[in-house]
C-alpha cells in the first residue's frame, strides 16, 4: 500500500502495483500517474509492467505475479493478458470498471490466447478504505472550493 500512498501524495487516485517473478524478485513497481504525467494509460499496473518489461528486456513478463491494490480495469487487464503475466492478486474489488471478475473478466476470457490466475480481495478492507478516504476528501475539497467561489461572487449585503 505504500506505492498507493505515493500516488495519493501526488494527488492521484491511490493505486499501487508491484510485479514479482516466481522467486519473489521484484521486477517492477508502479503507482497511478495519469494526472501528473498527462497520460491516461499511466495506471499503476501499466507502470509496473512497463518497468518489469524493461528490467527483463522483453515485452513478455512470463512467470510473474502482479500485486495491485485495486482490481484491474479493462485496459490493464488487457495489458496483463498481452504481457503474459501469470497471476494477478488484487485488494479492493472495483464494481464500476473491474475487469478481473467484478464487471467483466478479461483475465480469464476463454476466447483470448492467455488467461491469468486471479486472486481478489486480499487486504480488501484496507485497500478500499484508502480509496474511500481519498474520494471523500476529494469531494470535500471540491465542495469547499465551490463554496469559496460562490462566496467571492456573492454581492455584499447592503449596509
Amino acid at each position: 500500500m505504500s506505492l498507493a500512498t505515493r500516488a495519493e501524495q501526488l494527488g492521484e487516485v491511490p493505486v499501487g502495483a508491484v510485479i514479482v517473478d516466481n522467486t519473489g524478485q521484484v521486477l517492477g513497481e508502479g503507482w497511478n500517474t495519469p494526472i501528473t504525467s498527462h497520460d491516461p494509460s499511466a495506471h499503476a499496473e501499466m507502470n509496473a509492467v512497463r518497468a518489469a518489461a524493461r528490467f527483463r528486456e522483453n515485452y513478455r513478463v512470463i512467470d510473474s505475479t502482479l500485486y495491485v491494490t485495486l482490481e484491474p480495469c479493462p485496459m490493464c487487464a488487457g495489458l496483463l493478458v498481452h504481457s503474459r503475466v501469470s497471476r494477478v492478486v488484487f485488494g479492493a474489488f472495483d464494481n464500476k470498471t473491474g475487469a478481473a471478475g467484478s464487471v467483466m473478466n478479461l483475465t480469464a476470457h476463454p476466447e483470448l490466447n492467455h488467461q491469468l490466475k486471479v486472486t481478489g480481495g486480499v487486504l480488501a478492507t484496507a485497500c478500499a478504505e484508502q480509496l474511500s478516504a481519498f474520494f471523500k476528501r476529494r469531494r470535500e475539497e471540491i465542495k469547499a472550493a465551490k463554496q469559496a467561489r460562490n462566496a467571492v461572487m456573492k454581492p455584499a449585503p447592503d449596509q
